[in-house]
């Protein structure tokens, strides 16, 4: 070998071979690839397999600026021998790029600003519309405030004209009042189609001022432990300002205090005889002197569901308490459902009437302006949009919870879509949306024989058959009945089922004039047939009936 090329070859191994590992070099250092210029010269032109060869000298080709060789596909020296090969900076940044499940959805801007301003549970700082109510409750129970005992009163209207929202209202402000003048008015509220028995209405009132009375105990036993602190440290001196004579008497109100939290059992919800229970609350609400409001919303279904029993014990209270008052305050939907109460509860339960009318168009929309104001960010409804919601509404007997849901559901859909703003298309898809979801909820609720006529119906109108006659719907009724096992009803019975989808919405009944042959009912469907089958054949009650498939002839006049 030529000694000018060997000369080359060492001069030229700290640039290039620097840094090159050997095989047998599990643990290869940097540091420790310089050649120690004390160590002897070795020849490397019979180098072992096992080593990285000399680039230059043993491998064709010229090695390029990354280390790869020309005419060689098996020499990288990108690969970082820090990371055993693996290039961490290129995952991270994949890492970033990548988009879970909700990035995309979060991606655009927000609609919304408080959307709990637009639900039906949010009490607003100022009802539009509504003053003279409002007005009215406050006289009726400003005596609360003055010791006395609130007539009784009962609020009508229909859904959405503002009669729980205002009854919050005034209850709020009656309780704040009262803590400012130091009165003890308290407001209970009960949703009487969620607490719909007597049972119920009593343990959960019970409840809620057992609870009340413990903290109040809590509340006496804390300044009378300090109080007697204060008496064994600087003598009974500092009793002289107190109902107690000595230590003695401090203890032994404590002990009183104590057993009395004792005996402050809660009320389970099922299991106590009734007149335990009301023995309970009782105790409970004349635990100390308070004037409590009792507000039972949808007070027409507990009376529906267990008699007018709970209002004539509530009613009669005031006459055996001794320290508390209590009053009522009644809401309901019904302007008819006091015509089954007994003429004596009748009479002490409606001592003052509030009747909410329905809102129109133009009330509905500074209605739901107002609202709009808190619950969007600006900007973000056309112009369009709130006279549209508050039209829709005003043909639902002027109903605000039905703009309200209305005008939320629109925002939700365009938000969802990414939309900058809320627009008219957004408000009439609200509007499909919340009307099958009110028919689905209402077919989903139907009787089993309710819906069998429904049922019959369906596949009369399927199978093509128009202005469809009670006789036709009755005769498709009864073979389904026969297919899945089902009690006949009789026609004049199924003919009052029809009535009442009708009623509902879910079917139009239209009576016609036959001429000589009397008058019929021509029926038709008022709700999308393939969402309402799928309701229909969801309920395992209605068994096989979707195999059921009578014979369904279409007459000639169709």
């Amino acid at each position: 070998m030529d000694e000018t090329d060997d000369t080359n070859r060492e001069e030229g191994a700290d640039d290039e071979n620097e840094g090159w590992p050997t095989a047998d070099d599990d643990a290869f250092d940097a540091d420790e690839a310089t050649p120690d210029p004390d160590a002897p010269e070795t020849d490397t032109s019979d180098e072992p397999s096992g080593t990285v060869p000399d680039v230059e000298s043993d491998l064709s080709g010229d090695a390029d600026a990354t280390g790869s060789v020309a005419g060689s596909d098996t020499v990288d020296t990108s690969v970082n021998l820090d990371t055993g090969g693996v290039d961490i900076d290129r995952m991270l940044e994949d890492d970033d790029d990548s988009q879970g499940l909700f990035d995309d959805l979060m991606a655009g801007e927000p609609i919304f600003r408080n959307k709990e301003v637009l639900r039906p549970s949010y009490t607003p700082h100022e009802l539009p519309h509504r003053t003279d109510q409002i007005n009215q409750m406050a006289t009726i129970l400003v005596s609360a405030l003055r010791g006395d005992t609130p007539s009784n009163i009962l609020i009508y209207g229909k859904t959405g004209t503002g009669k729980t929202a205002s009854a919050k209202f005034v209850s709020q402000e009656l309780e704040s009042t009262s803590q400012k003048y130091d009165v003890p008015c308290e407001v209970e509220y009960i949703n009487c189609e969620i607490t719909d028995t007597q049972y119920r209405v009593l343990a959960q009132l019970a409840n809620k001022f057992i609870e009340k009375n413990r903290e109040i105990v809590a509340g006496r036993l804390e300044d009378l432990r300090d109080l007697r602190s204060e008496a064994t440290e600087a003598g009974t001196a500092t009793l002289a300002d107190t109902e107690y004579d000595d230590v003695s008497a401090v203890d032994d109100r404590i002990a009183d205090l104590e057993t009395d939290r004792e005996e402050m059992e809660e009320v389970p919800m099922t299991g106590w005889p009734t007149d335990r229970v009301y023995s309970k609350f009782f105790d409970a609400i004349d635990y100390h002197e308070r004037v409590v409001v009792i507000m039972l919303d949808e007070i027409d279904k507990l009376v529906e569901k267990s008699g007018d029993d709970t209002l004539y014990n509530l009613s009669r209270m005031n006459s055996e308490l001794e320290n508390s008052r209590i009053s009522i305050m009644g809401i309901s939907n019904d302007l008819k459902f006091t015509d089954f109460l007994d003429p004596r509860v009748k009479s002490s339960l409606g001592e003052e009437e509030i009747v909410f009318p329905p809102y129109d168009a133009n009330q509905l929309r500074d209605i739901l302006q107002h609202r709009s104001d808190v619950a969007f960010k600006d900007d973000a409804l056309t112009d369009d949009v709130i006279p549209l919601c508050a039209a829709f509404a005003a043909q639902e007997h002027g109903d605000a919870r039905r703009a309200l849901d209305l005008l939320r559901t629109a925002g939700e859909l365009a938000e969802r879509s990414q939309a900058e703003t809320v627009e008219e298309q957004h408000v009439r898809q609200a509007q499909d949306k919340i009307e099958l979801d009110r028919v689905v909820e209402v077919v989903r609720t139907l009787p089993t024989q309710s819906k069998i006529v429904l049922f019959a119906t369906i596949l009369l109108e399927k199978n093509g058959v128009h202005n469809i006659n009670t006789g036709e719907v009755f005769n498709i009724y009864k073979r389904l009945c026969e297919e899945i096992d089902a009690d006949v009803l009789t026609q004049r019975r199924v003919t009052d089922l029809i009535s009442e989808l009708d009623m509902l919405g879910i079917v139009n009944a239209v009576v016609v004039s036959k001429g000589r042959y009397g008058r019929t009912k021509e029926i038709s469907l008022s709700v999308p047939i393939e969402e309402t089958e799928h309701v229909l054949l969801s309920d395992s009650r209605l068994g096989d009936i979707e195999n059921a498939q009578p014979f369904v002839q279409a007459r000639f006049d169709n």
